[in-house]
């Protein structure tokens, strides 16, 4: 999101305007009076839109999977509510995973667990998941070829609680249980494993043509938003919530599921999930004491007092995660030049992530100089990426280009000296090419907006032209994704959706999904064979050298431009919500939160 998650995006927060959405007008005061329910406040501009626990590239951001973890729990679920990214056993269907000595498989134990209509949680339950992901994979968003399910060459059933997953090789079983195994969903096969909506097929899925028909019909399912509430399929479910109401304005209600048998037991009988358009809105609920777990940016530290008087506490929630921008390297006009080193070098060392991080997050943020999270201390990260090898100095990035074919005309660079040698424009690049460079980025948010307009006037110092086009963080995601050059949709150049960082991994941060060829959030189509070569070594070996190495090849090569990395977001909380940590995945854990006094 599989990838280090199908989370690509994580949600952001976000600032701008003043008015409160409609649809948070009704749950005022209602937690502070009562212990039996909580108001969450969203992300702002940032709404839920999809509730099948399989994730798609336009359906990848962590309100999405926070919600369907709660009514449907993952076989190996991994996060960070403990205050360290482990495996959660209580919040799992899973209770034993045992590698084989030779790496090469793993025995998967289930424990004794039912659905809530009553049926128990079975091998075929997860072996449902796994022959829809294997017709299917294509459209799965955590597909990276090579890795899951390509790398899984057998599933076999040994009883109704146990089964075996088979390997195509060795693989490090730290990365195999954090990355691919914590992907997997165990579905009510029973309930699900249907071709239409009338009748059910018992075992459809067993059939490549049946298991894509499967597909169509949940997917087709899933997209009717307004109908989740009264949708039979969605009442099947294994987590501690259902789904009380869901609104396509992003409003969703969670109730305690009475028939949930895990160990992660619904506290609070109500969650209210609360949609905002901008994060001004979101700060007058908090004001009005409306929203029980709510936010406020870095810009609002100031105000900290304000909110610890009304009886909230201030908590930062630290991401694990990297933000950046990905060029898209098959775009018609700008492709062959991002596909110089030496043009994606001069962009680098163009952006101050430096001044970024302590005036536009107010110190809340920290620079980013490759594929490893740096908000942390890690074995992860290399001495090149934590070095950073492109250091802020427009009057380096103007060389890197009069150095290589392009002179100053009108105040932005233009190709005049094409050709493939070491001192020309590069391979593809037309003489008479402008250095001028556009963006979607995501809309609503000030610190973006504040960050792009800061990019844009360094880019400008360089000699190159910043354009800015703004759009909600979906539609951003919609319109930027993977393509050729023939594609109409493959205008975009510049992506960004990600103020509270681009991409949350699991525990062990490898780039297959992101970075590697073909990955299944590589948006901008980078393809390095000897990063691809890093990165399957990253999965497959033991040592954290292996990760090291492609930390620093990835933080050179820049296949991204670098940005800083802020807290997911400054969380403001009422006392005596605990029972938590805030995870540094991105998600949040409804059936943790409980009212302690």
């Amino acid at each position: 999101m599989s990838p280090a998650r199908p989370t690509l995006v994580a949600g952001a927060v976000v600032s701008a305007g003043t008015l409160l959405l409609a649809g948070c007008s009704g749950t005022s005061g209602t937690s502070s009076a009562s212990r039996d329910s909580i108001d969450y406040a969203l992300p702002a501009n940032f709404t839920p839109n999809w509730i099948l626990p399989i994730g798609t590239a336009a359906h990848l951001n962590t309100n999405n999977i926070s919600i369907a973890a709660g009514l449907w729990e993952r076989l190996v679920a991994y996060d960070g509510s403990t205050g360290e990214v482990a495996w959660n056993k209580k919040a799992s269907i899973a209770t034993a995973a045992d590698f084989g000595s030779d790496g090469k498989s793993v025995k998967i134990t289930l424990g004794d667990r039912s659905w809530s209509d009553g049926k128990p949680i079975t091998s075929r339950d997860v072996e449902f998941w796994f022959n829809l992901i294997k017709a299917d994979k294509a459209q799965w968003a955590g597909y990276t070829p090579g890795k899951a399910p390509d790398n899984w060459t057998s599933f076999k059933t040994i009883d109704d609680r146990h089964f075996t997953i088979t390997f195509d090789k060795a693989y490090n079983s730290q990365w195999m249980l954090a990355n691919e195994l914590s992907e997997i969903t165990p579905l009510p096969q029973h309930a699900w494993d249907r071709t239409g909506a009338s009748a059910g097929v018992s075992d459809a899925d067993r059939t490549i043509d049946g298991a894509k028909k499967v597909w169509t019909y949940l997917n087709t399912a899933a997209k009717n938003i307004s109908g989740y509430e009264k949708d039979a399929l969605w009442k099947t479910i294994s987590g501690p919530y259902a789904v009380k109401s869901f609104s396509t304005s992003g409003k969703v209600v969670l109730a305690a599921n009475k028939k949930y048998d895990g160990g992660e037991k619904a506290n609070i009988a109500t969650v209210n999930l609360l949609p905002f358009t901008t994060a001004d809105a979101e700060k007058n609920a908090l004001r009005s004491g409306s929203v029980d777990y709510g936010y406020i940016e870095a810009t609002d530290l100031d105000q900290k007092d304000r909110f610890t008087a009304q009886g909230y506490t201030v908590k930062p929630w630290s991401g694990w995660a990297i933000t950046y921008m990905p060029y898209n390297f098959n775009n018609p006009s700008m492709g062959a030049v991002f596909k110089q080193l030496y043009a994606r070098q001069a962009v680098q060392r163009s952006i101050d992530q430096a001044g970024l991080a302590k005036v536009i997050f107010n110190g809340t943020a920290v620079p980013g100089y490759g594929p490893i999270p740096q908000a942390q201390s890690s074995d992860f990260l290399s001495p090149t990426q934590q070095s950073n090898p492109y250091p802020f100095s427009t009057t380096a990035a103007r060389k890197l280009l009069t150095g290589h074919g392009w002179s100053e005309q009108g105040g932005v660079m233009v190709c005049t000296d094409p050709g493939t040698g070491s001192r020309q424009c590069g391979a593809g690049v037309a003489k008479g090419t402008k250095f001028q460079l556009r963006v979607l980025s995501q809309s609503g948010s000030s610190v973006t907006d504040n960050m792009m307009s800061a990019i844009q006037s360094s880019l400008e110092k360089t000699g190159i032209k910043f354009s800015i086009k703004t759009a909600p963080v979906n539609s951003v995601l919609s319109q930027t994704p993977p393509c050729t050059a023939s594609q109409s949709i493959c205008a975009w150049q510049l992506s960004f959706f990600g103020t509270a960082g681009s991409w949350y991994f699991s525990a062990f941060p490898t780039g297959d999904s992101l970075f590697q060829s073909k990955g299944g959030s590589n948006f901008g189509s980078y393809s390095n064979p000897e990063v691809d070569r890093l990165i399957s070594a990253s999965t497959t070996s033991n040592s954290p050298q292996a990760v090291r190495d492609y930390s620093a090849a990835v933080a050179k090569d820049l296949p991204v431009i670098w940005l800083p990395e802020p807290d997911y977001q400054i969380s403001v909380v009422r006392n005596g919500l605990g029972g938590f940590s805030q995870d540094s995945l991105a998600n949040f854990h409804p059936a943790q939160w409980k009212w302690t006094s």
